[in-house]
């Protein structure tokens, strides 16, 4: 065995020993034995395996063992964590782990597996299908989400290991996804880290920046927090209370964000410095807010009581911000201990299967309620309309109000009547007519307060809601209920309206009807593409608001692009597929199609195959620099791929596919410009899209198209359709666009 070898296996035990304590130091009865069994097998089978570190890949599970073990969840997560790669990496299978190690663990290993595990069609697919892998994981098994945030934890922790640009994918998915997924699960220790790891990488600059002005007012204010933590348990003391007192400052992610969301500076943060008084029960919590109340100068309207209304991810605090002896503003959050160990650890401090609820279903918690709504919300949804609504619904923030008999209410910030209708059940929101908030009438698009009394008036005699509720409504909750109480009560005349919306679209983007339905063949392809079976079910969706028209008819046109040939081209398709197309004739998009009918003029080169037809795939948009594969398909020519297009993956190719695949080249000489797509992530702000412009402009590359779309979470996703020579001139607009102040990430379509 080679020294290194030896070095390594050393640092795997090494590293092991010292998870072992820790597991004996939490639970002195623990099976370690089992445990024992995890590593070794996890480590036999990852073998010779590194991670980019250079480290044994072993220590990774190893890692993310050790932060299990400090949410002080079971011995079964803790075998899950340092196996969670076994299937994925490895050859090993479900049922060899489950007869080794307990079915649940197995279930726990292949649940997290398949939350890495994505096929997708576009980036709002893709999100789609992984935040609604991760919501059917939490119902099934809330450890299966655990341990795979603490896989996305280690995963930040090492980051810097990876390229610049994985380094900003992961980093974003981090901010928009599993840092608010931490948020929604109560676990403020862990998304903290998250936040403040993924930004550091998002926006290096800013990052710095206030860490420099922390470190320099901390400075400052040198022995600030030990003062004022003695201070106030010396009072406490006085006053008979035992508690536990101990103060931090804000960490830099929530300090960024006031800065930029408020454009405040840091000195006009009131809560840079927090303090936590921790106390036995409930009543010794409003104790200790009058004593602090009568130590300090309190700010108006800085008060909150999340102890009578509790945040929907369980959380529980007073809060108050208060002004010291030396002026300094500062918050007091004050909790019993049970309370403090759900703010640190959310649902890992209180989790169902500790509780004896391994039985239970998920939905029926009151903690896992916007799991169940989340996951009834994904029906029927377009991906990126789900993605869209899904951040408002889970990322923004709360209000809170009440019903007349008290019980409190969380909708999303600017939530409407409408949203609370719905939060109440469908039947109030369908039949609504009227509403009053702290006893006065109000309009339907009135955007709700905290505290405020919300009344719904309903008649049996409603007709229903009416389609413009969707566009006042803010919760994917409500806009999904109306959708249903449409597709349910009103098909003919969903389908009636339907239509006439997607003849107008088509209408406006130069197609007819009768073009679309010429012959049953394209109707069939053209369907496929918008993924119904049936026009009527198309016309109903889009009557009732499931899909949009204008997408379905730009989906249509896309596709339409992609069939349309002359009768020329169509004989040489024939040859090519050994006459398989019949007699179908499609009409002609001709003058739209990326569609090159000659090598020469495409600029590729098909090996073992003349005179060919050839078309760029526009899910990886190549451009000559690419590395290239072709794909014979039937009846279309040789659609061409970059060669890390997820659809050219040899992992993902059909078996009896395979023949279908050739080697292609670029042809030398060519001047051509050729189409692809890029899409910006960004900080929004106001000028992003004009300082787009000005960069491609100064790039002097031609713009078929460019669209920006704000985010709810302070983000701004800008896409652009450009036509260039060759991958040297892209790499120079991605180099330009990425030196724009705010840009976190540009990134190509496909690969």
């Amino acid at each position: 065995m080679m020294p290194k070898e030896v070095a390594a296996m050393d640092l795997a035990h090494e590293r092991y020993e010292g998870l072992e304590q820790k597991i004996l130091a939490a639970n002195p009865g623990a099976d370690v034995q089992r445990i024992r069994s995890a590593f070794e097998y996890a480590n036999d089978h990852h073998g010779p395996q590194l991670r980019k570190s250079g480290e044994p890949y072993i220590i990774h599970p190893l890692a993310v063992a050790e932060i299990i073990i400090e949410l002080e969840l079971d011995q079964d997560a803790i075998v899950a964590a340092l196996l969670h790669d076994c299937i994925e990496d490895t050859d090993s299978t479900h049922d060899e782990i489950a007869r080794l190690f307990g079915a649940q663990v197995a279930d726990l290993v292949e649940g997290v597996t398949k939350l890495t595990r994505m096929q997708y069609t576009s980036r709002e697919d893709e999100q789609m299908e992984n935040l609604r892998k991760m919501f059917m994981a939490m119902a099934k098994d809330v450890r299966v989400i655990l341990i795979k945030l603490c896989d996305r934890l280690h995963n930040m922790r090492t980051l810097q290991y990876q390229s610049d640009v994985k380094q900003k994918e992961k980093a974003l998915e981090t901010m928009e996804v599993y840092a608010p997924i931490a948020h929604r699960l109560g676990m403020q220790k862990l998304k903290w880290e998250l936040e403040d790891l993924a930004l550091a990488y998002l926006d290096p600059v800013g990052f710095q920046d206030v860490e420099q002005e922390l470190e320099n007012i901390t400075s400052l204010h040198a022995g600030f927090v030990p003062n004022m933590q003695s201070h106030i348990r010396e009072r406490l003391a006085e006053e008979g209370v035992q508690c536990t007192v101990y103060g931090r400052v804000k960490h830099i992610y929530s300090i960024y964000r006031k800065m930029y969301a408020q454009n405040k500076t840091l000195n006009e943060i009131f809560d840079l410095y927090a303090f936590r008084v921790i106390v036995e029960d409930i009543p010794a919590c409003y104790n200790v807010l009058g004593c602090v109340h009568d130590m300090f100068k309190p700010v108006l309207g800085r008060f909150k009581d999340y102890i009578g209304t509790p945040k929907p991810n369980g959380y529980q605090s007073l809060h108050t911000t208060v002004v010291g002896r030396e002026g300094i503003p500062f918050e007091v959050q004050i909790r019993t201990w049970q309370m403090h160990q759900t703010a640190e650890y959310g649902v890992a401090a209180h989790w169902k299967y500790k509780q004896g609820l391994a039985n239970s279903k998920l939905g029926s918690e009151r903690e896992f309620e916007w799991v169940r709504k989340l996951l009834e919300s994904q029906q029927d949804a377009d991906p990126d309309e789900f993605v869209r609504t899904l951040r408002v619904d889970m990322f923004s923030d709360e209000v809170f109000v009440f019903t007349p008999n008290g019980d409190v209410k969380s909708l999303p910030a600017k939530a409407t009547p409408i949203d609370f209708a719905y939060s109440i059940h469908s039947a109030v929101g369908n039949s609504m007519t009227g509403a009053r908030v702290n006893g006065r009438i109000v309009t339907f698009e009135t955007p709700l307060k905290n505290g405020d009394i919300v009344e719904i008036i309903t008649s049996r005699s409603a007709k229903g809601p009416s389609r413009d509720w969707m566009k006042i409504c803010k919760s994917n909750e409500a806009r999904n209920k109306i959708r249903q109480w449409f597709k349910k009560e009103r098909r003919e005349e969903n389908i009636a309206t339907g239509r006439a919306m997607f003849e107008s679209e088509l209408k406006h983007i130069g197609l007819s009807l009768a073009a679309i339905t010429a012959n049953q063949e394209l109707l069939d392809t053209l369907l496929k593409r918008v993924r119904f079976n049936h026009l009527d079910e198309l016309y109903a969706a889009i009557g009732y608001g499931g899909m949009s028209a204008q997408k379905a008819a730009g989906r249509i046109k896309e596709e339409m692009t992609r069939l349309g040939r002359l009768e020329r081209q169509r004989a040489e398709q024939e040859a090519l597929a050994g006459g398989a197309t019949g007699d179908t004739v499609y009409p002609s998009a001709a003058k739209d199609s990326i569609l090159a009918p000659r090598r020469s003029n495409s600029g590729i080169i098909v090996s073992g195959l003349d005179n060919c037809m050839v078309k760029f795939s526009k899910c990886c948009t190549p451009v000559p620099g690419d590395p290239v594969v072709g794909f014979i398909t039937k009846g279309y020519g040789v659609s061409i791929h970059r060669k890390d297009c997820p659809n050219a993956d040899p992992a993902r190719r059909k078996p009896e596919e395979e023949g279908r695949w050739v080697s292609v080249a670029w042809a030398q000489g060519t001047d051509a410009a050729y189409r692809t797509s890029v899409e910006i992530s960004a900080k929004d702000r106001d000028g992003l899209a004009l300082d787009v412009a000005m960069a491609l402009s100064a790039q002097k590359v031609k713009v078929n198209n460019l669209s920006a779309r704000s985010q709810p979470d302070g983000y701004a996703i800008v896409g652009l359709e450009l036509s260039v020579r060759d991958q040297k001139e892209l790499n120079g607009v991605v180099n330009k666009l990425s030196q724009i102040p705010g840009v976190f990430l540009v990134r190509r379509a496909g690969g």
